[in-house]
């Protein structure tokens, strides 16, 4: 049954009940006042966890200058991986494919066409081989891939399989290509595999995770990795967020006592930086001018753990801890009501030269891409497995594996 008139009139009528307890303008005068008042320093249980590089500020610009300065970087290279969505078959294994790729910009074939691949495998049955398989190339030599097995690390092991499997592909991924980036990395995402503190509910600190499993030792010493070897090569590498989900500071807040009307950290941001005029009897948003914020050092959530300078992580590290930590500003994008969030390093963070090139590049590419920079969008198009290509693959799986999907009414009602 679809829904008639009467039924869109209903609830409507809910949803205008729900948001006459809410006032917009309300809202950003709380986010004002959080702003001002809150983050220089933000405080938490052991510390600070939020604190402004070189002073809070908000900044501003026109959106077409922004997009047509000239470039800071004479190339730019992104990483990005997609997979397949974890697959169960009818054997019981538990199975995701990620796929791994780097763009460059200015364009190359032989960068574009380089792939990593990373099949997880989960089982309940023992008397699967757990063991880590060596790695195999095809297409010339432009492709690599692997089998991993992962164990029982948490309760939702589809998000355990599906996170190594997109964390491996990347971070070996880019690893592996490193010495081909001359001026700037982009990581489509954070700096560090973020979604691993989700599976810490069954261990005490990523320490013991890292100990009691080898593949997330592994993909915890690459993103490491990768940090001291772009430090050691003075190339800075970025970490480009384009849907920040993280809710660590207004938990912070929250737990401070203050107000906290807003999702997520994001949504906060975003009632911070959006700018707003007069027209008539209402206010309207100023569209033409981005508007971007100074850069915080975190020990926000995930960022303290992967890089507080207090933090065992169960990897050993050649720079001092401090190094690791997240240094980040966000851009609010007024023509799309969207933001985004970058993140480096903060061995490269204390440069001010660097965190002022990052800052005119980043905000130069959301002003001229209207979204996320093009090696960002490149790597993401390249890396990405679409619907097609994943019944393919889905198919190909089940002749290897002589079995069928573990199929179920969702994937038949859905087309999944």
């Amino acid at each position: 049954m679809t829904l008639d008139p009467v039924h869109y009139d209903g609830i409507a009528t809910l949803a205008e009940r729900i948001r006459h307890d809410t006032d917009p303008d309300e809202q950003r005068d709380v986010a004002e006042n959080v702003w001002e008042n809150a983050l220089d320093p933000l405080y938490g249980d052991d510390g600070a966890v939020l604190e402004p590089v070189d002073g809070q500020a908000r900044r501003t610009g026109p959106i077409d200058e922004l997009a047509l300065q000239p470039q800071i970087f004479e190339s730019v290279h992104g990483v990005d991986s997609g997979t397949i969505n974890p697959t169960t078959f009818k054997n019981g294994l538990l199975v995701d494919l990620a796929q791994a790729a780097m763009s460059a910009t200015p364009s190359s074939l032989d960068v574009h066409r380089n792939r990593t691949y990373i099949m997880t495998v989960y089982s309940n049955d023992v008397s699967v081989d757990h063991g880590m398989e060596d790695w195999t190339e095809f297409d010339d030599g432009y492709g690599r891939a692997r089998v991993v097995h992962t164990s029982d690390l948490a309760r939702d092991q589809e998000r355990v399989v599906h996170g190594l499997a997109l964390y491996l592909a990347e971070s070996h991924h880019a690893l592996n290509n490193a010495d081909i980036v001359d001026d700037l990395l982009v990581l489509d995402g954070p700096l560090y595999p973020k979604q691993t503190v989700h599976w810490l509910d069954r261990h005490g600190t990523l320490a013991d995770l890292v100990s009691e499993d080898d593949l997330v030792e592994a993909v915890v010493a690459n993103y490491l990795h990768l940090v001291e070897r772009f430090v050691d090569r003075g190339v800075p590498l970025v970490g480009f967020v384009k849907s920040p989900q993280s809710q660590a500071l207004i938990r912070t807040l929250r737990d401070r006592g203050l107000p906290t009307p807003w999702a997520t950290d994001a949504a906060f941001f975003a009632r911070v930086l959006e700018r707003r005029e007069r027209e008539g009897d209402t206010d309207a948003r100023v569209r033409d001018e981005l508007t971007w914020t100074n850069w915080f050092r975190s020990r926000l959530g995930a960022d303290g753990v992967f890089g507080g300078a207090d933090q065992e992580v169960g990897v050993d590290r050649g720079l001092a801890q401090s190094a690791y930590e997240v240094v980040f500003f966000v851009i609010y994008d007024p023509r799309t009501d969207l933001l985004f969030k970058v993140e480096l390093p903060a061995a490269f963070a204390e440069r001010e030269e660097v965190r002022r090139a990052i800052e005119r590049w980043a905000v130069g590419e959301v002003a001229a891409q209207r979204g996320p920079p093009l090696p960002v969008a490149k790597a993401d198009e390249l890396a990405r497995i679409d619907r097609g290509q994943k019944r393919e693959l889905t198919r190909r799986l089940e002749r290897g594996f002589d079995t069928d999907v573990d199929t179920n009414y969702d994937r038949e009602r859905w087309g999944i």
